[in-house]
């Protein structure tokens, strides 16, 4: 049988920011897939210049099969930048080639020409600088792709998807429904199943309110919202368990008891897994017709082009998403 050699198709992010220091710092490296990077060449070519690197930038040819990466080429599929880009200068110039770099990516992912997509930091403020509402790649994913997005971050040892990403914590109560809670834990039971190979995945799921409600005296989602869910989704044969609150359950004798956790808001569980695996973390979106991973950090403006950067978290992405496209083509020919 012909050894599967994945296509993953990545995104710089933000042109000012670090993101192509990254695609240049790991184009020199071996990897067991094929690489190609949705930009502008000139930008990849620019910035390995500054960081005193050889990168050759050929055009993919989509038309034939994918074959291993070569360390010192990254291949492209090229898109234009709208205005020059320099290290650490913003400018909303370029949002429109930074959402156009993901699109593009994104479809190949649709089309079958590509197995996965990893994506580089963006600036959502630059973005909505340039009068584009934009609250993140994983809500910009959902609309270019479809589904229920779940946003999940991996470290070693550890899963936490989140059942709200992207609000302002005023706004995280009135989000926190029965469907939601239900869709996402459903989104997370399945993709843990078919894409990360685990038969019957054990998940925790953190209360909204500290101390899980307090019986209802500090809230009544646990009560009214997320007990109702769990018991629902028991009587399906989910394992499920909660709620529990969060600075219990997020911690290390929990934690390995379990396959994943759900948390209910942004800054409830991340800070826990950055924490525990800053820089080796991964940020991979449930819930798509497409396999998307990324870097778990922001695009560091003050780093780009000066060769102090470390590419654990983009080289963590990358093999996640090579291992969950290999796996999803083992249950296609299985």
């Amino acid at each position: 049988m012909k050894t599967f050699i994945p296509r993953i198709v990545l995104t710089a992010g933000e042109p000012a920011g670090i993101g192509p220091d990254l695609c240049a710092l790991i184009a020199q490296q071996p990897y067991l897939c094929e690489l190609v990077a949705v930009t502008d060449p000139g930008l990849l070519i620019n910035r390995a210049k500054t960081l005193g690197l050889s990168l050759h930038c050929p055009t993919v040819d989509l038309s034939t099969s994918p074959e291993l990466h070569r360390p010192g080429t990254m291949n492209v599929l090229p898109t234009r930048l709208q205005k020059s880009a320099r290290c650490g200068d913003l400018d909303a110039g370029n949002a429109a080639f930074v959402l156009q770099s993901i699109e593009q990516a994104a479809r190949l992912c649709r089309t079958g020409d590509a197995h996965a997509l990893v994506t580089g930091p963006v600036h959502k403020g630059i973005i909505n600088d340039a009068g584009i509402a934009f609250s993140g790649h994983t809500e910009y994913l959902a609309k270019l792709t479809g589904g229920h997005p779940v946003m999940m971050l991996t470290a070693p040892g550890l899963r936490i998807a989140l059942a709200t990403t992207h609000l302002p914590l005023a706004a995280v109560s009135r989000a926190i429904t029965f469907e939601r809670i239900h869709t996402d834990l459903t989104v997370l039971h399945n993709d843990l199943r078919t894409r990360f190979s685990l038969d019957r995945p054990r998940i925790g799921v953190c209360g909204l309110n500290p101390h899980a409600g307090e019986g209802g005296h500090l809230g009544r989602e646990e009560i009214e919202i997320i007990e109702p869910v769990l018991k629902m989704l028991k009587s399906q044969g989910l394992q499920v368990e909660g709620p529990f609150p969060a600075d219990t359950l997020l911690t290390p004798e929990r934690i390995k008891h379990l396959d994943a956790v759900l948390a209910m808001y942004h800054d409830q569980g991340l800070p826990v897994l950055k924490y525990a695996g800053f820089g080796q973390a991964v940020n991979i979106t449930l819930g798509l017709p497409i396999i998307r991973t990324s870097v778990d950090h922001g695009t560091a403006l003050e780093l780009a082009g000066g060769g102090r950067i470390k590419t654990g978290s983009m080289q963590a992405a990358i093999q996640t998403a090579i291992d969950l496209a290999t796996n999803q083509a083992r249950q296609t020919d299985s």
